[in-house]
């Protein structure tokens, strides 16, 4: 058994004083608004559905733009001038396009299911995205956004339902959530490349190996509860598919390979193939 390589202490200390907190869930009405703005170029902040400074100040000049009352709100008039259709005013399916296509996005990403870019455009990614998430709801899957798929996506996502230990003493260098038009489904934690990796929780190796699609050299432990926890651009592997593992048992070094534009480690959880969040369950430093 080859015990986990502790990390040099220059890591540990930037990790313990600069850990990210987890991320403010964001509300897919808000970045419907802001992909509007956005794409009128009053907005220039982040599409991550949280109603800041900025994204008031580019209602404010739209409402003017408008000849409304520059009140920051997004009532009638405002919902109007923006174009905004009403999330679930309609049956979604493959060929939609328009604001509430894009909270459908939003709302499938920040439940653990991704399409690519939000773009309010109903293709073929996210209609795999709302498949896969209806098949982990108990939903009918059948690729369209009814009553009963946007009543689920309205309650809170998925939780990790146990205490993870971190992976890597490293600070987290790009969070889970939005990420420009796209979603990031795990963290970063950049570390020099031959930093040891450690498992998470107790599991069994599912995957060991390089996975195209970006991921480079990616092992993936299978734990209890239907989670499993992936661990991508490393260096080296050092565990084989099928091998019993224990929290903190070394899965390989930190690397830079698949896309990757420096040494780091994606670590990524998903609770029945839902990406969720790992901050709320990683065990404090």
């Amino acid at each position: 058994m080859r015990p986990f390589t502790p990390p040099v202490l220059a890591v540990v200390v930037a990790f313990l004083t600069t850990a990210a907190p987890a991320a403010a869930a964001g509300d897919p009405a808000v970045a419907a608004v802001q992909l509007q703005l956005l794409q009128r170029g009053l907005y220039r902040g982040p599409l991550d559905g949280i109603r800041g400074p900025a994204t008031e100040h580019a209602v404010r000049v739209a409402q003017r733009r408008a000849g409304l009352a520059a009140d920051g709100v997004v009532g009638p008039q405002t919902r109007r001038a923006l174009r905004l259709r009403p999330f679930g005013s309609r049956l979604l399916r493959a060929g939609a396009r328009g604001t509430d296509v894009l909270e459908l996005q939003f709302a499938l990403a920040e439940h653990g299911f991704p399409s690519g870019v939000f773009d309010g455009m109903f293709g073929g990614h996210t209609r795999r995205a709302l498949r896969h998430f209806q098949r982990f709801a108990g939903l009918a899957v059948d690729g369209a956004a009814g009553p009963a798929t946007l009543r689920v996506l309205q309650m809170p996502p998925p939780r990790i339902p146990f205490t993870l230990a971190r992976p890597l003493d490293a600070p987290v260098s790009d969070g889970f959530g939005p990420r420009g038009l796209r979603f990031h489904g795990g963290l970063d934690l950049p570390a020099p490349s031959g930093t040891g990796v450690a498992a998470a929780a107790p599991g069994r190796v599912s995957y060991a190996g390089w996975r195209a699609g970006g991921w480079g050299r990616l092992v993936v432990v299978a734990h209890r509860d239907g989670v499993r926890s992936l661990y991508a651009h490393l260096s080296r592997i050092d565990v084989r598919l099928g091998q019993r593992v224990q929290a903190g048992f070394q899965l390989g070094l930190v690397g830079a390979t698949g896309d990757a534009t420096g040494p780091h480690l994606h670590f990524e959880v998903r609770v029945r193939g839902a990406a969720v969040d790992p901050v709320p369950a990683l065990a404090p430093p």
